[in-house]
């Protein structure tokens, strides 16, 4: 591994970027190496959804503690919950359920659990599918704390950050110790510092802080390496592929709580996340035990990680990230039941015709992207602010009446409720 290349680039990208600062941790071939820019090395960066892995973590050691099963019913537990969701179906993003909640109405995650429960409308039934889901990993926090009769936060320190060595850090502490984000518009070349919004009934889904240190003692735990928190057995099954979970747009596969990327044969898994003005990422081969972890604290570090990933692998890190433009073949005509109004919570996404060859797609009725179509009903986005055509998505038809019923974006799925637009 060429460490001084990878301190180069690094380098030489968060300036291009405008990133403020970023930390690169790596464990290869037995040799732990770590390099920092703008940021020192015990600095605490808000994670977003990497928390989401972390959520996933405490839930799978009560699993192999018995006190949670995968598949019984959520219902058991969390009164109001359909007898068909299950832990398995939350953790994978399997249960049908929508992103967010409509309206949060309350600072009680019992409270916000039993209102989601309520009057969530699901996407479809639990197992047939993959929408990634904030409200799912929320459901996951507070069963952890009917079964710990701790607070989410409290169960997540003393199961999993403590005997990690982890300091806690959480954004929704009102004396948190993080690092501000930055929101950067490359465009003027202005960066501004932002707070984070995460309300803390979410915290389960993404309020934890951490250093790419941090990041890589965990990684490395995943990884087999590390202290052992839960049976090998549950570990190995948290990095299997679960079935019907294809979370196109962010992901090879999903296990339980865990992404999974391929590169040439080889299984990586991790997770991205994404705060106020932050983007972190990290993969693990359980193979070898290679662990990589970065954080950054600006906007447009999730399109520096993407530029990094090919230097790793030059360098002789051969690290794996998702590429959906690799399944885009032959280019086609937009069918006309493309077009329409599709909901995933509150949410609304709008697509309208712009030509034979092109479409548009509106997201809360503000522009997002012009979506070109290929075989499969896979499409390239291109983003209507900053031009870019590096995400990918597609349509989904129903098996019953052969009719477009779902979009897919970033893994989320949406559901069809108004036909074609005019």
């Amino acid at each position: 591994m060429d460490t001084d290349r990878i301190s180069h680039r690094l380098v030489a990208l968060t300036r291009e970027h405008l990133v403020p600062g970023a930390q690169l941790a790596v464990h290869h071939a037995g040799r732990t190496w770590t390099h920092e820019v703008g940021l020192a090395a015990d600095a605490a960066v808000p994670i977003g959804s990497i928390t989401k892995t972390f959520t996933a973590t405490v839930a799978m050691a009560l699993v192999s503690d018995g006190d949670l099963e995968l598949d019984a019913p959520l219902s058991d537990h969390l009164p109001g919950a359909s007898d068909e969701l299950t832990l398995r179906h939350l953790l994978s993003h399997t249960g049908g359920l929508p992103s967010d909640p409509e309206d949060v109405r309350t600072t009680s995650l019992r409270h916000h659990v039993r209102q989601a429960l309520r009057e969530l409308h699901p996407l479809h039934e639990p197992g047939a599918g993959f929408s990634y889901s904030n409200i799912g990993y929320v459901l996951i926090g507070h069963l952890i704390e009917v079964a710990t009769g701790m607070s989410w936060a409290e169960a997540v320190e003393a199961v999993l950050l403590r005997p990690l060595g982890v300091r806690a850090r959480f954004t929704t502490s009102a004396d948190a110790d993080v690092v501000s984000g930055h929101a950067v518009n490359p465009a003027t070349g202005r960066v501004v510092p932002v707070a984070q919004s995460l309300a803390p009934v979410d915290a389960p889904a993404g309020a934890l802080a951490a250093s790419a240190g941090d990041l890589l003692a965990f990684g490395r735990m995943l990884g087999g390496g590390g202290p052992r928190l839960l049976d090998p057995g549950d570990l190995a099954l948290m990095r299997e592929p679960v079935r019907h979970a294809e979370p196109f747009g962010m992901a090879d596969g999903w296990g339980l709580g865990l992404a999974l990327f391929q590169r040439d044969g080889v299984r990586w898994v991790g997770h991205d996340g994404t705060a106020d003005g932050t983007s972190c990422h990290l993969r693990i081969n359980p193979d070898d035990g290679t662990t990589v972890a970065l954080t950054t604290n600006g906007s447009t570090g999730f399109a520096l990680w993407r530029e990094l990933v090919p230097e790793l692998v030059a360098a002789g890190l051969p690290v794996a990230d998702y590429d959906g433009m690799r399944d885009l073949r032959r280019p086609i005509a937009p069918p006309p039941d493309c077009t329409g109004r599709f909901r995933n919570g509150d949410v609304e996404y709008a697509v309208r015709a712009v030509d034979r060859g092109r479409l548009a797609l509106t997201v809360d009725g503000e522009p997002f992207a012009d979506l070109s179509l290929f075989d499969g009903l896979v499409f390239a986005m291109r983003d209507s602010d900053t031009g870019d055509t590096n995400q990918t998505g597609r349509f989904l038809r129903d098996p019953g009446d052969g009719g477009i019923r779902w979009i897919q974006i970033g893994g989320r799925l949406a559901r069809r409720h108004a036909v074609e637009m005019h």
